[in-house]
């Protein structure tokens, strides 16, 4: 040991002070909310794959449960194809809503911001009387 003696009580207040600093920044806080909402959005394009775009594909395809009972039997076990099906277009719904509004909305809004940073002030009057003598010394 190095001859300095561990405060219980110290340390718990450093780790408890430390643990406050990291949970109420404010990119946890953001990061929490989002994954709030991340889930609430997966649930309702859950709903809408189970409740209404799967039942429009079994109407297609005929079967007694529609998508529901689309099962494959082999060797006596029931393999539920449907239910698979059901979850991968859930999880191509999800993708692409996600592409749309992360890299087509916000890139455009983030493309829209960058160009207007890019365009250079206008001249002061200092710089155009600058460039006006430059213009006349050339000619010169």
């Amino acid at each position: 040991m190095n001859g300095t003696p561990l405060d219980p009580a110290k340390t718990a207040l450093s780790l408890l002070e430390e643990f406050k600093k990291f949970a109420f920044k404010g990119n946890v806080v953001d990061l929490a909310v989002g994954v709030i909402i991340g889930a609430a959005f997966g649930k309702i394009i859950d709903s809408l794959v189970k409740h209404l775009l799967m039942p429009l594909i079994s109407l297609l395809v005929p079967g007694e449960k529609g998508y529901l009972g689309w099962k494959a039997v082999v060797n006596g076990v029931e393999i539920p194809y449907g239910l698979f099906i059901g979850e991968v277009v859930n999880f191509l719904i999800v993708a692409l809503a996600l592409f749309l509004f992360i890299v087509k909305f916000l890139g455009w809004l983030t493309k829209s911001k960058q160009e207007e940073r890019k365009l250079p002030p206008p001249p002061t009057r200092e710089q155009e009387l600058l460039a006006e003598i430059r213009d006349l010394l050339k000619k010169a």
